[in-house]
C-alpha cells in the first residue's frame, strides 16, 4: 500500500498500526507544511485509540528508525500522558497498556545513546512515576537503584550510568515539585536509599576527577565522563536534600555530607576562577556548574530549611565565606570614576549573555544573606503543629545568626560595601544605556528579576538590612549622605549610589532627613547642570522624587517636584536623554498617585508635562514602555478630574496608533480602554462630543462570538459604564448608537460573577437614562426573563444587585405608566416565573423557620437574612405601587401551584411580619411597613385579622424613626423634596449621579411619612369598618391591650 496515500484519506479510514504510525510520523516530521498538516491531524485523531501510546513507545525503541521519526513519537507519548494517564481522564489509557509502557521504559532509557532522545524519554519515566509510584509501580525507584548499583561495576556498560542518572534525577524533579502531601512522603520513604548510593558515587567521581587534575593520567575521556556524571549526581542530591528530609539536620549521613560539600565548595572554586587555566574551557566550565550546584544547595537549604542550614555544621562560617567573595567582588564591581566624557567605552565587563562565575556565585551569596535575614525577621508562619524539639531548634537557629552572624560590624560592612560598589554604575551598563537606551530602561525598572542579577539583588539586601537595622544604619548613612549631597560634588556615581539608597531607605530615614530643603538647595540646581554624565544624576532624581513623594514632601514644595519632572521630560536639552526622559514618565506615576495630589495646584504643569509624555510615546519602540508611560497618562486623566477637558483632543488622538501597532498584544488595548474611561468620568458631560468614536470599540468587545471578548470585556464594560454615567439626560435625546447595544447586556449575564455585577449596574444606568427604552416590550420580557434565571443562584450581595435592579423597574414602570404599567410589569414577572421562584424562596424560608432544633433541615431554595429582606423589599415595592396588582400576582401564583390565595397569603404575611426583627436597615424597614400598611386598603379579613402584628410593627418601625427628635410627628426619612442648594457639590457632576440623586429623593420612603401615612390608613380602614365602635368590637378586641397600649403612647390617633 502507498505510505503517502495513507494520510490522504480520512482519519477514520486509517486502521492503527505500528506500520501505518511510522508513516502518519515520519509525513508529520517532515519538511512538507502539507504533510505536516495532515500528518498531525491524523495522530491527533488517534490520540483516544486504544493502543496508540505503546505503538508510539514501539516506534521510539526501534533503533532502526530515523532520529526524527522516534524523536516525534517520544514528544507525542509524552503530551499524551499529561491528558490520559490519569484513571480519572476522559478516554483514559487502559491498565493493560500502560503495563506494556511500563514494562520497557527503563531498558530503553539506560541504553539510548542519541542525548536528545534520553532526554525527552526520561521525561516521560518521571511524569509515570508521579502518577504510579509507589501504588501501581511500587518498584520504580528500587529497579533504578538497582540498575544504578550494577552500572558502576567494572564492566559495565558506561552509558548505562549517565542515562540512569539523568532517569534519576527528573524523577526527583517531579517529585520534588509535587503539592500533595502524599508526593512529598513518598519521596521521603526512598531518600535514604537513594542517598547513601548516590552519594557514595557522588564523592567517588569527584575524588577521581579531582586526583586525574592534580596527578595526571591517561585517560581524559574517563575524566571527563566522571565530571559529567559527578554535575549530574550532585543535581540530584541537590533536590534530594532539600525535598526528601523533613529535617536535614537531623540526619547524620547528611551531617556528613555538607561537611564534604562544603570542603569541596573551597576547593573547587581556585579551579573555576583561575584565570589562564591550563585546563580546557569545557573542564573549567563544568567544574564551575559544581559550585553553582552548591551554591544553589546552600541557598535552597536556608530558604526551605532555615533552622537546618543554621544547625549544619560550618554553615554560618559559609555565609561569612560567600561574604568574602561578595566583598572581593566589590573591588571591582562598579566603575570608580564619573563619566567624563558622553561617549562611553567598550572595554570593562563581559557581556551580558556571559556573567562570569564569580558573580553567578555572588549572586547566591546575596540571596544566601537575604534568607538569613529572613528566618530572623520574618520567619514563615504556618498552622502545622510543631513539636517542641522543631521549636527549639527554630528558636537556636534564630539566636545564632543574630548572635553570631549578623554583629554590628559585619551589618555596617554590607551596608557600606552594598551602597559604594554595588549600587554603583558598570561600564557595561553605560554602555547599553548608550547603546539600546530602550531595552536597557525596561531591565532596570523591572526589579522583580533581583534573583538574576546582581545589583537588583543587593537593593533588596540593602533594604532588609535598612529597615531591620535603623538604629545602626541611619547616622552612618546620613553622614554618607551630607558628605556627597551638595551641587559642588560632582562624583556623579558615587552621588547616583548614595542618591540610591536615599531612595530605597525613605520610610526609613523621613524623620531623619529634610528632604524638602534637600529638594530646593541641591536637586533642583543639579537636574540643571549641562556637563557630561550628569545624565545619569538627572534618571536618579526622577526616581528618587518617585520614591520620597508618598512619604515626605511637602505641599510648598510639589511645584517644584512638578517643576523638576517638566524640566526632565524637555527633549531639547541634550542631557535628556531618551532614558532619562522615559524614566521621568514612569516615576511620574507616582507623583500623579500621590494620595494628596492637588489639580488645581498642577494645572501650570499640565500642557507641558502630557505633551511631553505623548511626544515619548511616539518615540520609544517597545511597547512595555508605551504601556508604562500610557499608564501615567490614564492616572494624571484620573487625578486632573474635569480639568482635562482641554487636553481630550491631544490624548485622544494619541490612541488610534496605538491600537493598531498593538496588533495582538491585548494589554495594550485593555490600557487604552482604561484611558478612555478615565477620560470620559473625568471630563463628565463634556465627554460626550467622543461617545460615539467609543461606542464601535465597546461593541465589537461585547458581542457574542467576539475575538477579543475573553480579553478586553471587563475594561469595556467600564467604558461602557462611563459612558452612560456621563451621557446627559432629557431633554437631550440620547444617541441610537448608545441605546442599540442594550440586548447584548442579556447574554453577559451568565459570564460570571464579575461580569454580572457590572453588567446589572449597566442595565440599572439605562434605566436611569432611558425608562422607556428598558421597559420596551422588546427588552423588558427578556430581561426578566433573565433576572428570573439568576433568582436563587447567586451569593447574597449579587442577589442584592438583581433585586435592587427588579425594585427600580417597578418604580421605573410606576413612574412611567401608574398601576396600569406596574400590572403590566407584574404580569412579565409571572410568565418569567420571577415572582414563582421569589415566593418559593420566601415558603422555603418559612418552612425554615417553622421546624426547630438541631436536626432540622433547610429546603434547597430557602432563603433567609438579607437575602429574604432583598425578597421582601421586591414585593414591597409592587404593594406600594399596588397593593391590588400584588395580591393578584399572588392569586395567579397560589392557583398554579394548586393550592388558594389565603393559605399562600397565611403563610407569606406570618413570614414577612416574623422577618421584621432580622431587617437592620432603616429604609428597608420603612418600606416594608409602607407596603404593609396599604393593604388595609383592600380592607380585607386576612389582613385585618393580623392588626396586632401591624400594631407592633408601626410602633417598632415609627419609634425607630422618631428617636432622637423632638417632634414625634415627624420621621427622619421624610425628606423634602430635593437638596438644598448648600448640599449640592460646587464642583461639575456626573450625569447620572444627578439622576442618583434624583431616585433618591424621589423614592416613596423619603416622600412619605409614615406616621401621617399610618393614620390615614388607619382612618380609612376605621370608616369602612363601620365607625370606631363597630371596628373595635370585630378587629380591635382581638389585639393584645399591651400592644394597644404601645401604640396609643405614640400618638399617631
Amino acid at each position: 500500500m502507498d505510505a503517502e496515500y495513507l494520510i490522504e484519506v480520512p482519519g477514520e479510514a486509517n486502521p492503527l498500526t505500528e506500520g501505518i504510525l511510522y508513516h502518519v510520523l515520519r509525513s508529520a516530521a517532515s519538511n512538507d507544511p502539507q504533510q505536516i498538516q495532515t500528518g498531525t491531524k491524523q495522530l491527533q485523531k488517534w490520540e483516544t485509540y486504544k493502543g496508540y501510546y505503546s505503538l508510539l513507545q514501539a516506534v521510539f525503541v526501534d533503533k532502526s528508525l530515523p532520529l526524527e521519526v522516534r524523536y516525534l513519537a517520544i514528544i507525542q507519548l509524552k503530551n499524551g500522558i499529561d491528558k490520559y494517564w490519569r484513571k480519572t481522564a476522559t478516554n483514559a489509557v487502559s491498565k493493560e497498556e500502560k503495563a506494556v509502557i511500563r514494562s520497557r521504559l527503563l531498558e530503553s532509557g539506560i541504553n539510548e545513546a542519541n542525548q536528545r532522545l534520553a532526554l525527552q524519554n526520561s521525561l516521560v519515566i518521571a511524569k509515570i512515576v508521579r502518577f504510579e509510584f509507589p501504588n501501581d509501580w511500587p518498584d520504580a525507584i528500587t529497579q533504578l537503584i538497582q540498575i544504578i548499583r550494577s552500572s558502576i561495576a567494572p564492566n559495565a556498560n558506561r552509558l548505562h550510568l549517565p542515562r540512569s542518572l539523568l532517569i534519576l534525577l527528573h524523577i526527583i524533579k517531579e517529585l520534588s515539585t509535587g503539592r500533595l502531601m502524599r508526593t512529598r512522603a513518598n519521596l521521603q520513604s526512598v531518600t535514604p536509599e537513594i542517598f547513601h548510593v548516590l552519594g557514595r558515587i557522588y564523592i567517588e567521581k569527584v575524588q577521581r576527577w579531582q586526583a586525574f587534575l592534580r596527578d595526571g593520567g591517561d585517560d581524559e575521556g574517563g575524566a571527563l565522563e566522571d565530571i559529567e556524571q559527578s554535575l549530574l549526581a550532585i543535581k540530584v542530591l541537590r533536590r534530594l536534600l532539600i525535598a526528601g528530609y523533613e529535617f536535614p539536620n537531623r540526619d547524620k549521613d547528611v551531617q556528613e555530607f555538607w561537611g564534604i560539600v562544603r570542603n569541596q565548595f573551597g576547593d573547587f572554586l581556585p579551579i573555576a576562577l583561575l584565570e589562564d587555566s591550563p585546563l580546557s574551557p569545557d573542564v573549567q566550565q563544568l567544574i564551575g556548574k559544581h559550585i553553582l550546584q552548591l551554591a544553589k544547595l546552600h541557598v535552597e537549604m536556608a530558604q526551605v530549611h532555615p533552622a537546618a542550614f543554621v544547625l549544619l555544621p560550618y554553615s554560618l562560617d559559609l555565609v561569612r565565606a560567600y561574604w568574602g567573595l561578595i566583598a572581593k567582588l566589590g573591588e571591582v564591581f562598579g566603575s570608580k570614576t564619573a563619566v567624563t566624557s558622553s561617549k562611553v567605552g567598550t572595554d570593562g565587563d563581559a557581556d551580558g549573555d556571559d556573567t562570569p562565575i564569580i558573580e553567578k556565585i555572588c549572586l547566591k551569596g546575596l540571596l544566601l544573606i537575604r534568607a538569613c535575614l529572613k528566618m530572623v525577621f520574618y520567619p514563615a508562619q504556618t498552622f502545622k503543629y510543631r513539636h517542641a524539639e522543631e521549636k527549639e531548634e527554630k528558636t537556636r537557629a534564630t539566636q545564632l545568626v543574630k548572635s553570631d552572624l549578623l554583629t554590628e560590624d559585619l551589618v555596617r560592612e554590607m551596608m557600606s560595601t552594598i551602597v559604594s560598589r554595588f549600587f554603583v554604575f558598570r561600564s557595561s551598563d553605560l554602555r547599553s544605556w548608550e547603546e539600546e537606551p530602550d531595552e536597557w530602561e525596561k531591565r532596570e525598572e523591572g526589579g522583580e528579576d533581583y534573583e538574576f542579577s546582581i545589583r537588583p539583588c543587593s537593593e533588596k539586601l540593602f533594604l532588609d538590612l535598612a529597615k531591620n537595622f535603623k538604629d545602626l544604619l541611619i547616622q552612618p548613612l546620613l553622614q554618607v549622605f551630607y558628605s556627597v549631597a551638595t551641587p559642588e560634588n560632582e562624583d556623579i556615581l558615587f552621588k547616583d549610589s548614595v542618591y540610591t539608597a536615599i531612595g530605597l531607605s525613605a520610610d526609613v530615614l523621613h524623620e531623619h532627613l529634610d528632604f524638602d530643603a534637600f529638594i530646593s538647595s541641591t536637586l533642583v540646581v543639579e537636574v540643571q547642570k549641562q556637563k557630561p554624565g550628569y545624565n545619569i544624576l538627572r534618571r536618579r532624581i526622577a526616581i528618587l522624587l518617585g520614591q520620597w513623594i508618598s512619604i515626605k514632601v511637602s505641599e510648598q514644595s510639589k511645584p517644584l517636584v512638578y517643576e523638576i519632572f517638566r524640566h526632565l521630560l524637555d527633549n531639547s536639552d541634550p542631557l535628556n536623554d531618551q532614558v532619562v526622559r522615559v524614566t521621568a514618565g514612569r516615576q511620574f506615576k507616582n507623583i500623579a498617585d500621590e494620595w494628596e495630589f492637588k489639580a488645581v495646584t498642577f494645572k501650570p504643569f499640565t500642557p507641558d508635562v502630557l505633551t511631553r509624555l505623548m511626544a515619548l510615546i511616539g518615540e520609544v519602540e517597545l511597547p512595555e514602555t508605551k504601556m508604562a508611560l500610557l499608564s501615567t497618562i490614564s492616572s494624571l486623566v484620573e487625578r486632573l478630574d474635569h480639568h482635562i477637558t482641554p487636553y481630550a483632543d491631544s490624548i485622544i488622538s494619541l490612541l488610534p496608533p496605538l491600537w493598531e501597532q498593538s496588533g495582538e498584544e491585548h494589554l495594550m488595548k485593555q490600557a487604552i480602554l482604561t484611558v478612555l474611561s478615565r477620560l470620559t468620568n473625568a471630563m463628565k458631560a463634556n465627554s460626550r462630543v467622543y461617545h460615539s468614536q467609543f461606542l464601535p470599540i465597546i461593541r465589537s468587545s461585547i458581542e457574542p462570538g467576539s475575538d477579543t471578548q475573553v480579553y478586553l470585556l471587563e475594561d469595556a464594560l467600564d467604558l461602557w459604564s462611563s459612558i452612560l454615567a456621563q451621557t446627559p439626560s432629557a431633554p437631550e435625546p440620547a444617541l441610537p448608537d448608545l441605546l442599540s447595544p442594550l440586548p447584548h447586556l442579556l447574554p453577559l449575564f451568565s459570564l460570571g460573577t464579575d461580569t454580572l455585577r457590572k453588567s446589572l449596574e449597566i442595565t440599572e444606568s439605562y434605566l436611569l437614562l432611558s425608562p422607556a427604552t428598558v421597559l420596551a416590550d422588546d427588552f423588558r420580557i427578556a430581561l426578566l426573563a433573565s433576572l428570573a434565571e439568576l433568582l436563587g443562584n447567586l451569593k447574597p450581595d449579587a442577589n442584592g444587585i438583581v433585586t435592587h435592579l427588579v425594585e427600580c423597574v417597578v418604580r421605573g414602570a410606576s413612574g412611567f405608566g401608574g398601576e396600569s404599567a406596574v400590572q403590566v410589569l407584574v404580569g412579565d414577572m409571572l410568565s418569567s416565573s420571577f415572582l414563582a421562584k421569589l415566593l418559593a424562596g420566601l415558603h422555603g424560608g418559612w418552612q425554615l423557620h417553622q421546624s426547630h432544633g438541631p436536626n432540622r433541615s433547610a429546603p434547597d431554595h430557602a432563603v433567609d437574612g438579607v437575602v429574604e429582606t432583598d425578597y421582601f423589599s421586591v414585593l414591597a415595592r409592587v404593594g406600594l405601587a399596588s397593593p391590588r396588582v400584588l395580591l393578584d400576582a399572588i392569586a395567579s401564583v397560589s392557583s398554579a401551584g394548586g393550592g388558594g390565595v389565603e393559605a399562600t397569603l397565611d403563610w407569606l404575611l406570618e413570614e414577612w411580619f416574623g422577618h421584621f426583627e432580622n431587617i437592620g436597615d432603616g429604609p428597608s424597614r420603612k418600606l416594608g411597613a409602607l407596603a404593609l400598611t396599604r393593604l388595609l386598603e383592600l380592607a380585607q379579613p386576612w389582613i385585618l385579622g393580623r392588626l396586632q402584628s401591624l400594631m407592633t410593627l408601626w410602633t417598632d418601625v415609627v419609634s425607630e424613626l422618631t428617636d432622637g427628635l423632638d417632634d414625634k410627628s415627624a420621621d427622619c426619612l421624610h425628606w423634602p423634596a430635593a437638596p438644598s442648594a448648600d448640599e449640592l457639590p460646587t464642583e461639575p457632576e456626573a450625569p447620572e449621579d444627578v439622576r442618583r440623586r434624583e431616585l433618591i429623593y424621589s423614592d416613596p420612603v423619603h416622600r412619605i411619612n409614615l406616621i401621617a401615612f399610618i393614620r390615614e390608613h388607619l382612618q380609612d380602614t376605621i370608616q369602612a369598618a363601620g365607625g370606631e365602635k363597630a371596628f373595635r368590637e370585630e378587629w380591635l378586641e382581638r389585639v393584645d391591650k399591651d400592644v394597644v397600649a404601645a401604640f396609643g403612647a405614640l400618638g399617631i390617633l
